[in-house]
């Protein structure tokens, strides 16, 4: 996204801004908005990619960044998108949002090719990128939000009541007559939330958003994002490192790994793997060949205490009171059983781990 001049951080200048969208298809400041459903639009796909792939550099040294990644987005949906670094998702991101040009493969919003009419394309999206945007510092919150509705091509008349409802929620009601420079650091990134949100886009993509914003701040965002996908139709891809935003507010999880995908399925879906099961015996020793007939039938990590051991096993209930019954049989006293339930962390590393499947 195009930064402001006077901003903290410095950035594009706005002239510099609209070169580029005019001639990359960058999401640009000046874009004009297109009617709100084009007749190419499907009624369920906000976003359609296909076969995207982008390359840097040439020869022995070039270094494939996406490879022939495809996906879809329904509208309304709160994807989670995640992976290591340098797995390719912030390529993948700037390459649907036209900042970067891929060398294959084709981007579609709501319908419209991306690369064929990207004005008309784009006017339907708005992004906060790398974990922060550069709001007009001199201005008013409240300021900030009229700008970049009016740039979006919304009369920000017509969308107060909006900005006043983002204010709410956001808790930036107070500050809505201050300036953006006197915000602290997680105001001022309530502030760049809001004013993501403001005119009005139908697709946002959201890179760490949570960022510098204290636990009650991100779990207001979190609401105010399922809000606005469930009474707005709002299209959320939301990228972060912290799994337990992406866990409690996404629908569905993307996870790449060099340059590919390698899950994609909603969260209660990854997150249905077994269970990991803990059992605590309080017998000192264990038979050698008993741990070894355990050992070749289970997943599982013997791990010694001062006083017996612990048991770590990846099984099923089936599989679990079968553990029970034969360490009974063999006279290993047990202790206690505890369930390890998998969070979205268990997953991610799980599925990095693997890698790519070519």
């Amino acid at each position: 996204m195009t930064a402001a001049d006077d901003s903290g951080s410095g950035g594009w200048s706005d002239s510099e801004s609209r070169q580029d969208a005019d001639s990359a298809g960058t999401v640009g400041r000046d874009r004009l908005r297109a009617d709100r459903v084009g007749p190419e639009s499907s009624a369920d796909t906000a976003v359609a990619v296909e076969g995207l792939s982008k390359r840097f550099g040439s020869g022995p040294d070039a270094t494939t960044a996406v490879d022939g990644v495809s996906l879809t987005v329904d509208r309304g949906a709160i994807v989670g998108l995640l992976g290591p670094n340098g797995a390719g998702k912030t390529t993948l991101v700037k390459s649907i949002l036209g900042m970067v040009l891929p060398d294959e493969g084709t981007v579609r919003i709501d319908g419209i090719d991306a690369r064929e009419r990207p004005r008309a394309a784009y006017s339907r999206v708005d992004a906060l990128l790398e974990g922060a945007r550069n709001d007009y510092w001199r201005l008013t919150v409240r300021e900030n939000l009229r700008y970049f509705a009016t740039v979006s091509g919304v009369d920000p008349d017509s969308v107060a009541a909006r900005h006043d409802r983002l204010l709410d929620r956001l808790d930036l009601s107070d500050h809505a007559d201050v300036a953006v420079r006197d915000l602290s650091r997680g105001m001022k990134q309530k502030v760049s939330l809001a004013s993501v949100l403001a005119g009005g886009a139908d697709v946002v993509f959201l890179d760490e958003p949570t960022l510098g914003l204290d636990v009650e701040s991100a779990r207001t965002l979190q609401t105010e994002l399922r809000r606005l996908a469930a009474d707005e139709g709002l299209t959320v891809v939301l990228s972060s490192h912290n799994m337990d935003v992406v866990e409690t507010v996404c629908d569905r999880v993307v996870i790449m790994s060099d340059g590919r995908i390698v899950a994609d399925d909603a969260v209660d879906a990854l997150l249905g793997g077994d269970d990991t099961h803990e059992v605590h015996v309080a017998s000192a020793d264990f038979d050698p060949p008993l741990l070894d007939d355990l050992r070749e039938r289970l997943d599982l990590t013997v791990v010694p205490l001062e006083e017996g051991a612990r048991i770590e096993a990846t099984v099923d209930s089936d599989g679990l009171y079968a553990l029970m019954a034969q360490l009974r049989t063999e006279d290993v006293t047990l202790d206690r059983v505890r369930t390890v339930e998998p969070d979205l962390e268990d997953v991610f590393v799980d599925v990095t781990a693997e890698g790519p499947q070519r």
